[in-house]
């Protein structure tokens, strides 16, 4: 299966010297905008302890979250000053295994992932099991009221404007995650966004769900996004951003940062393709001061440094690849300076 951290890539993958080009490695990189600067600069490199709900169970894990390290790097939810971890967790193919299938890799996944300090977690009622399996392995460990569910409503109804099918989805993802309310509820690739974007704040009204989005990773999208952003209703939004794919640092990133709206990453590796593009060399020596001991934290630290971006979500299913990320969340993050050099 191609998840998003697999070192282990099929023939499609990208050639090395074609990606070098997509990229523009010879070319000067984006510098962060002095707008997102000024609005988000000092919550970069803070790292403070991201206070959680209490508990229902008490056993070993569940106790450990009043013990959460202090140094792990956090963001900030603009619309509350609710913070939290930089580095989430992406179930996208990964989690989708059967229940009578092997499942002790998924289970050690979360189990690093809380371990490491590890909050948010992004489902979808699109991607098969991902729901149930997080659902039940955080009952089992004893975290469901402490993580911070990022979800998604894929609907369109049997007509316009029917909310039925969504209300449906909303109360299924509630019996599967354990979890009501939902901490954020996105719209799913702007499906029917215009119909569910004001079904989600109403949602919110009713304390259903504590935050709503939107969610894309096809950059032809962006322009859409952008106009989202820009109405200023939006608590959150989900984009595609890697050192490989910049382009929401022109505009979205921008938009996003002036409104206040909280952003999430997917695909921080491009779906394991930027591994490919470093097969076999060594991370460079200058980012040893910012803490990077892998490519995998490599890359997220470009991601999560951007002052805009509130939490990179990429997706495993390898409790090793999980250790090799959740490893973000500590050291300093790149300075502007810095990210001209990585990229």
């Amino acid at each position: 299966m191609n998840t998003e951290h697999s070192h282990s890539l099929n023939s499609q993958a990208f050639s090395r010297r074609a990606v070098i080009k997509a990229m523009g490695m010879g070319a000067v990189s984006t510098v962060v905008t002095p707008l997102v600067l000024s609005g988000c600069q000092a919550a970069q490199n803070k790292a403070s302890q991201v206070v959680m709900n209490q508990p229902t169970q008490s056993n070993e894990i569940a106790q450990s979250s009043f013990n959460q390290p202090s140094d792990i790097i956090t963001k900030v939810i603009p619309r509350t000053n609710e913070r939290i971890p930089a580095i989430g967790l992406g179930t996208f193919l990964t989690f989708d295994v059967l229940e009578s299938q092997p499942r002790d890799n998924i289970q050690q996944v979360i189990r690093r992932f809380w371990d490491g300090g590890g909050r948010q977690i992004d489902v979808s009622p699109l991607y098969g099991m991902s729901e149930m399996n997080v659902g039940e392995f955080a009952r089992m460990l004893g975290i469901t009221n402490n993580l911070f569910i990022t979800n998604k409503v894929w609907a369109t109804g049997e007509y316009l404007g029917d909310p039925s099918q969504a209300q449906q989805q909303l109360e299924q993802s509630i019996e599967r995650l354990s979890r009501n309310p939902i901490d954020v509820m996105q719209v799913h690739s702007l499906v029917d966004v215009d119909v569910k974007v004001p079904l989600l704040r109403r949602w919110k009204q009713e304390g259903k769900i504590r935050y709503l989005g939107i969610t894309y990773h096809d950059p032809l999208y962006a322009p859409v996004i952008e106009q989202w952003i820009e109405r200023g209703d939006l608590d959150f939004v989900q984009v595609r951003y890697s050192i490989f794919q910049r382009g929401v640092e022109e505009r979205i990133l921008p938009a996003a940062a002036a409104q206040g709206t909280a952003v999430l990453v997917n695909m921080p590796f491009e779906k394991a393709r930027l591994f490919e593009v470093v097969q076999g060399q060594p991370v460079p020596d200058f980012v040893n001061e910012i803490g990077c001991e892998n490519w995998a934290q490599f890359f997220l630290k470009y991601v999560i440094s951007h002052p805009a971006v509130t939490a990179a979500i990429p997706a495993t299913s390898n409790p090793d690849h999980m250790t090799e990320n959740i490893g973000a969340l500590r050291g300093p993050l790149p300075d502007n300076a810095m990210r001209d050099r990585m990229v």
